[in-house]
């Protein structure tokens, strides 16, 4: 007997749903934010909410703020216990990686919640040192400026360099002649740190942050020339910090501690010379996004409390053997700090599928194949569905070269196709009794997927898994209690080929399709893609015009959940305008081109036209559904109509 335990196995929403996801008794998808199992969000209701508010369409972007909260005080924890087991002489402080997600609403929660610790925050051009001016970073926290950097992006950085700890880390070597000159000219003596560019190399996607490869970062000879620099001018107090990075997501811990002793080693020898406050350690804190616990590229083979154990012991290590002070260590973990806390709810649309009560028994004058066919899918059982699904493959390539070289017509065609899918699912019905997972049912299984249509942009909400084939878990919302009986895949409503979720979560290569459930009359399907807080905000594009979704951000306290903010995505209006369509006037435009292109408009349809281009222009890039639909009690009903 199926249950919601079997369900949460299948999807593996315990391995990567890291404590905030989970499944209740009904079936449901729960989001956990404090990781209070008290206090739960049952994503049903959630919609239910959305649906009758009938301000906001699918697909809606979630984002829990308690769940930023946590994670910087879990990561802040981490290190404060590192630091306490292991007798180390100085502090820690985070830093949040502006680049991770530059979302105003997000930015905002992390400043929050990040005050407690002293949270700073990193820069990479002069616009995100703008929008971190903006919002107001705490006066005692870290600034760190990253990146190549023009005048206006130095000068505005040393102008706020009294009001703000503000640090220009040279990326570039000519850099430090350019920081000098300007801060002579504005009168002040300027806080500097260096990029090292390590041996160290990291794991994963972005194995070539490290390395003598790599885009950032000084060899050794040019810090020791910037170090030679400043002691010329009498401001080796200048230099306080440096920094690292190997890579985003780093899934090994091994390249985590190579990398460690050799900065670690490097930082003592320069802390002979110069008094250097802070080392930072960079980004790479991996996100178990598949939750295989692997060094392959969705995943991590490490916990927190082993990356931070590792990072404090190998700087106290080798500080204590050069006989050096600590430097407080800074940590720049923007992926771990936000990846849990976001994710999408978007509804199937429809389903390409072939309907097995389109086959029609076979006629005296059908190919001998399509006989055989026929009678073996009347026989398959769990004693020989191994044999049948041999022979089926035999008929099937025999009518295809039947039917390539002229033999057969698209009737005979179509019944061989049919009767194939039928075998096969038969077939697989009598080898998931007895838990067979071998290659040939797993081939079985892919015959079977099918195309589903769901309401949304994968190049909008999650363009990592077009570019870098990331996995984001991705599973249907609701239903859990009900045994999935269907094989597919998720496409979204883009006209691109690359729009579908190819991979899904459950192994660490991941899985090539999700088992869905079948549609009911008169229901809507929901299905959610999580952990899309790092990047994702960012890099989505605009792919067909599809824009950015609507939010709601969602709280929890002991006795309930509510909505905290709703935050409108885009309009067609919008979008037309980002790419310089000025629809102030596009209205008009389009009404006299209908006049000039067609004479006869009368009054009425000339009204229709116009009321339907304004409607258009003010609605939601994505699919707007019909208002009146039967309901089911999980929303307002479905477009989608039932299989047969």
């Amino acid at each position: 007997m199926w249950t919601v335990n079997n369900a949460r196995e299948l999807y593996g929403i315990d391995n990567w749903g890291n404590g905030f996801f989970a499944a209740n008794e009904k079936g449901n998808v729960v989001i956990q934010p404090t990781r209070n199992t008290t206090q739960q969000v049952d994503i049903v209701e959630l919609i239910d909410e959305i649906e009758n508010a009938q301000d906001l369409e699918f697909p809606v972007v979630l984002r829990f703020p308690q769940i930023l909260e946590g994670r910087i005080d879990e990561i802040a924890g981490a290190f404060s216990n590192a630091i306490k087991e292991l007798n180390y002489t100085a502090t820690y402080r985070p830093v949040f990686p502006m680049k991770v997600n530059q979302r105003k609403e997000v930015f905002e929660y992390i400043l929050k919640y990040g005050a407690k610790h002293n949270l700073g925050v990193e820069v990479g051009t002069k616009g995100e040192l703008l929008a971190a001016l903006a919002l107001g970073a705490p006066k005692d926290s870290l600034i760190v400026c990253n990146g190549y950097k023009d005048e206006d992006y130095l000068k505005l950085a040393l102008s706020v360099h009294s009001v703000y700890n503000i640090i220009l880390v040279v990326d570039l070597y000519e850099e430090i002649y350019d920081i000098l000159k300007y801060a002579d000219e504005m009168g002040v003596v300027p806080r500097i740190g260096m990029r090292l560019k390590l041996f160290s190399r990291g794991s994963g996607h972005w194995v070539e942050s490290g390395g003598d490869a790599s885009k950032f970062g000084l060899s050794t000879s040019e810090a020791l020339e910037i170090m030679k620099i400043l002691k010329e001018r009498n401001i080796s107090k200048s230099l306080q910090l440096m920094h690292f990075h190997i890579g985003s997501q780093i899934t090994d811990i091994r390249m985590v501690k190579s990398a460690m002793n050799e900065i670690a080693r490097i930082y003592a020898q320069i802390r002979k010379t110069a008094n250097v406050l802070y080392l930072n350690v960079g980004g790479g804190l991996s996100v178990d996004y598949n939750g295989s616990q692997t060094s392959m590229a969705s995943s991590a083979n490490y916990t927190l409390q082993e990356y931070a154990n590792d990072v404090v012991y190998a700087i106290q290590k080798v500080c204590d053997e050069e006989n050096v002070p600590c430097p407080t260590i800074i940590s720049e973990s923007g992926r771990a700090i936000t990846a849990y806390h976001s994710m999408i709810i978007y509804k199937m649309i429809g389903k390409k599928d072939v309907k097995d009560n389109w086959f029609k028994e076979p006629l005296a004058d059908d190919p001998i194949q399509i006989k055989d066919f026929y009678e073996d899918l009347q026989q398959v059982n769990a004693d020989n569905y191994q044999e049948k699904y041999h022979s089926a493959l035999q008929y099937r390539d025999e009518l295809y070269d039947a039917f390539v070289v002229g033999n057969i017509g698209l009737e005979e065609r179509a019944k061989g196709e049919l009767l194939f899918r039928m075998l096969c699912r038969k077939a697989l019905t009598f080898a998931n009794a007895v838990g067979d997972d071998s290659e040939e049912v797993h081939e079985m299984k892919k015959t079977l997927s099918q195309k589903y249509i769901a309401n949304f942009s994968l190049f909008q909400s999650f363009p990592d898994m077009w570019a870098l084939d990331q996995i984001f878990p991705t599973v249907p919302l609701h239903r859990w209690n009900e045994e999935p009986t269907e094989y597919g895949t998720i496409v979204d409503i883009t006209c691109d080929s690359d729009g579908e979720v190819k991979h899904y979560a459950g192994d660490s290569d991941g899985r090539e399709f999700l088992a869905l459930h079948s549609y009911k009359d008169g229901e809507d399907y929901y299905v959610g893609t999580f952990l899309l807080g790092a990047y994702q905000d960012t890099l989505g594009d605009f792919h067909n015009l599809l824009g950015s979704a609507h939010e709601v951000h969602v709280m929890v306290d002991q006795n309930d959940w509510w909505v905290c903010q709703k935050v409108e995505g885009d309009t067609c209006r919008k979008l037309l305008d980002f790419f310089n369509y000025e629809t102030k006037d596009y209205t008009w435009d389009v009404m006299d081109r209908c006049v000039e292109n067609n004479q006869c408009v009368n009054k009425k349809e000339h009204e229709r036209i116009e009321a339907q281009l304004n409607k258009t222009l003010k609605g939601y890039t994505y699919f707007i559904e019909k208002v009146n639909k039967p309901t089911n009690g999980n929303g307002n009903g479905a477009v989608i109509p039932p299989t047969p």
